[in-house]
């Protein structure tokens, strides 16, 4: 669907959008795939990586979400957004709110709106298991952008499709904590474990592109497409990272949970399971998309109690996979 159509990326010159930008090219031959972001040094580096004199569908677009008449003029003539721009630093959001809010609140209310007003077809906007039940600013601000993009379907009176994809931690993505246990390692540790007790949803990055991708096949307006990943300790990964270096726990910072969860009991009530993903159906708009069969009402969809888990083999094989250096176990 995606051959000889205008693509543009919010946020692209981040791990997701260099990632995608891959894979569109690879499987792919877009009209155009715009890169919209406000940092031109990223931009310029991206371009090294795939330059429009080998890409001739690629295009550059400095420009910010906050903007909303730089969005007029980058969305001209797009048919397909997919919107990956957020300030997402748990501590950074916590010390800088009004610069969060207008990222991701405004950012999101002008994306939908400049999408709505220049006919793009269909916008599929990215949210994190921080925005269900948030603790902290950051999950907040993304909660609030996942209800405009589905509310968007109703209150806008114009043909496009706005849906949510909703996913857990990147590994290897910016800010992920990989690197940072890493570079411990290589210090030769301690390893600093925030709580023993801590658990997280794990997907890569090629994983979460095919999922975005796939949305736009599925999407009918106002779904939150959920993936089935599996989970994974914290103490896990601080193993296969680092094997036999000593851990030491610090104690959780502010805004942050031992568990994390994608669907809430609260949410089963409209959830409905199509095989590899969960689909999350709007309430306040019709919805005739996907099919499947519902969940149960008690149903929660949480990091610790999930039925898929890896185990610090798996965590080694993939992040071998994914291009880490990872040790031999002592």
């Amino acid at each position: 669907m995606f051959n000889n159509k205008t693509l543009l990326i919010t946020g692209g010159t981040g791990s997701f959008g260099k990632k995608c930008t891959e894979i569109i090219l690879q499987r792919y031959s877009p009209k155009r795939l715009i890169i919209f972001s406000r940092d031109e040094l990223k931009q310029f580096e991206m371009a090294q990586v795939f330059p429009p004199e080998t890409y001739p569908c690629m295009r550059y677009f400095i420009g910010d979400v906050r903007d909303k008449e730089r969005l007029y003029r980058a969305f001209h003539g797009v048919d397909f957004v997919i919107h990956a721009a957020a300030l997402k630093q748990v501590p950074a959001a916590e010390y800088n709110p009004t610069e969060c809010i207008h990222t991701n609140i405004t950012g999101a209310e002008n994306i939908v709106n400049v999408a709505a007003d220049v006919g793009v077809q269909k916008v599929v906007a990215l949210s994190t298991d921080k925005a269900v039940s948030p603790v902290n600013l950051y999950g907040a601000t993304k909660l609030c952008s996942d209800k405009l993009f589905v509310a968007a379907n109703a209150f806008t009176g114009s043909n496009t499709v706005y849906s949510v994809v909703r996913y857990g931690n990147v590994m290897g993505s910016r800010g992920s904590v990989i690197p940072f246990f890493i570079k411990k390692r290589d210090e030769g540790g301690p390893i600093p474990i925030t709580d023993s007790r801590m658990t997280r949803f794990w997907i890569t990055l090629e994983k979460s592109v095919n999922m975005v991708l796939y949305a736009f096949e599925l999407m009918k307006g106002g779904e939150i497409l959920v993936p089935k990943i599996p989970s994974m300790k914290i103490t896990d990964l601080a193993a296969a990272l680092a094997p036999g270096i000593k851990t030491v726990e610090v104690g959780i910072r502010p805004g942050e949970k031992v568990h994390e969860t994608m669907i809430t009991k609260d949410d089963a009530r409209h959830t409905i399971d199509i095989g590899d993903y969960y689909v999350i159906m709007p309430e306040t708009v019709p919805y005739r998309g996907a099919v499947g069969h519902p969940v149960s009402e008690e149903f929660e969809y949480n990091s610790g109690t999930n039925d898929r888990w890896l185990t610090v083999q798996d965590l080694r094989d993939t992040l071998r996979q994914q291009g880490f250096a990872i040790p031999e176990a002592r």
